[in-house]
């Protein structure tokens, strides 16, 4: 499981940083949470193939966290076998994608499922075997949801005990994978010996918005939350006029939320460094790192 930041700029993009997207890499899917102006190009750079993207994780329908789609889905379309791409967003997101696909001529190949998410508190959005995602309402000045990637605990396969009992490798061990004892060859093979649980990881994304109960709840006991910083605490009457985040306020969801790491992304193009904004937060959540374009994190 790998995180790769495509872009850490708020609304302007600057010189040293992209508008937003963060890219997560896990097994055969590709997720995709937002996707600002010249997400694409920052994939290239950052050698992520744009097919391989199976999932976007829209926050809300501001320019800064959308504009880079259209160009996506059809780049995305050239492929010899045009993928399937699963859009989830706030309600109105299929409107908005409709009216997208109007404003460029090109026969689009991609096939696209939407999911419109209209909720009150945190709910469960998709679900396959290996994870969840769910989403949670924010307080922007449109609508606006948090997600989080939620990966199931799994069992691992003592090896070492197995070959102890004669039992070697191969599909007969399937059933300890989902949680079932076998008998091989008329030894009883304990599930509890033969297995251990590791825990699933969890990834919570918060961008734009003012405090909120929302923004505490869908992080919590989260890995690692990539949160929405702003401005610094000094400018917190500025980020209430625009139902933003300061780093503080980042911190404390952080802390209120009892999340392991915290990375903070989508930074005001007034701040040069970001030095001020790290410092910030670590008054109040120490484990706080600022985000760079193209910076990976293996989860």
């Amino acid at each position: 499981m790998q995180l790769t930041f495509l872009g850490t700029s708020c609304m302007v993009p600057t010189k040293e940083r992209n508008v937003c997207s963060v890219f997560l890499s896990y097994t055969n899917e590709g997720i995709l949470f937002d996707c600002g102006e010249g997400t694409q190009r920052q994939m290239n750079i950052a050698g992520i193939k744009r097919t391989s993207v199976t999932k976007v994780l829209i926050s809300h329908w501001h320019g800064d966290h959308v504009s880079g789609l259209v160009g996506l889905i059809q780049t995305m379309g050239n492929d010899e076998m045009p993928p399937t791409i699963e859009i989830f967003g706030p309600r109105g997101t299929e409107e908005h994608i409709n009216h997208m696909m109007k404003m460029c001529s090109f026969e689009s190949r991609v096939n696209i499922k939407i999911f419109e998410i209209d909720i009150i508190g945190v709910e469960k959005v998709f679900e396959n075997k290996e994870f969840i995602i769910e989403a949670a309402p924010l307080n922007h000045t449109t609508p606006c949801v948090a997600y989080a990637f939620v990966e199931k605990d799994r069992r691992r396969i003592d090896m070492t005990y197995l070959k102890k009992l004669g039992v070697p490798e191969g599909k007969h061990l399937q059933p300890l994978h989902d949680g079932k004892s076998i008998t091989y060859k008329g030894k009883h093979i304990d599930v509890e010996k033969a297995t251990s649980i590791i825990q699933g990881k969890k990834i919570a994304y918060v961008m734009d918005t003012a405090m909120c109960n929302g923004a505490i709840d869908i992080a919590k006991d989260a890995d690692v939350l990539i949160c929405e910083s702003a401005y610094t605490g000094q400018l917190d009457e500025k980020a209430k006029m625009y139902k933003h985040l300061t780093a503080r306020q980042a911190a404390e969801i952080a802390s209120r939320a009892n999340v392991g790491r915290l990375y903070l992304t989508h930074f005001s193009q007034r701040y040069n460094t970001t030095a001020e904004i790290c410092d910030d937060a670590k008054e109040i959540f120490p484990n706080t790192t600022c985000a760079t374009d193209f910076m990976k994190v293996k989860v």
